[in-house]
């Protein structure tokens, strides 16, 4: 499980530290990819072999999970953790979540997030607010 906010600097090769305490975690290597709010996934091999897995059991038509498979696999990308604890992020997914010089690295349970400083401050306000009105309707639901 991963927890915690973690701020780090990108170094001039596009490379980001990994929050030490989850390198034993992810020494199998990683899978990153664009999230839903402009922000780039993290998932350990292990976890990213579940959601792919996931994938080929879904009920939706042929058509739909080719362009899905398209969308999620196309633009991934799987790394390995250099010597130093870091891994390169690669252009597409910088550009794409607009992260420059600063990141937020965030644990979001089975995966981490990477965000632009600016935009994880808004979103974690945002989420924050939201939070509990979230837990409240689910423990209604249950």
């Amino acid at each position: 499980m991963f927890l915690g906010e973690f701020e780090y600097r990108i170094d001039d090769k596009g490379r980001v530290p990994i929050p030490p305490k989850f390198k034993a975690e992810l020494k199998d290597g990683v899978v990153l990819m664009p999230g839903a709010e402009k922000c780039i996934l993290l998932y350990t091999w292990a976890e990213w072999k579940k959601l792919a897995a996931s994938l080929t059991t879904t009920s939706v038509t042929r058509s739909k999970l080719r362009r899905l498979n398209r969308a999620i696999f196309a633009t991934a990308f799987r790394l390995n953790i250099d010597g130093q604890g870091r891994i390169a992020l690669p252009v597409p997914l910088r550009q794409y979540a607009e992260i420059e010089d600063e990141v937020i690295i965030a644990g979001a349970n089975t995966y981490l997030e990477l965000w632009n400083k600016e935009q994880w401050e808004s979103e974690k306000t945002i989420s924050q607010e939201q939070a509990w009105q979230i837990i409240e309707s689910l423990e209604h639901n249950g």
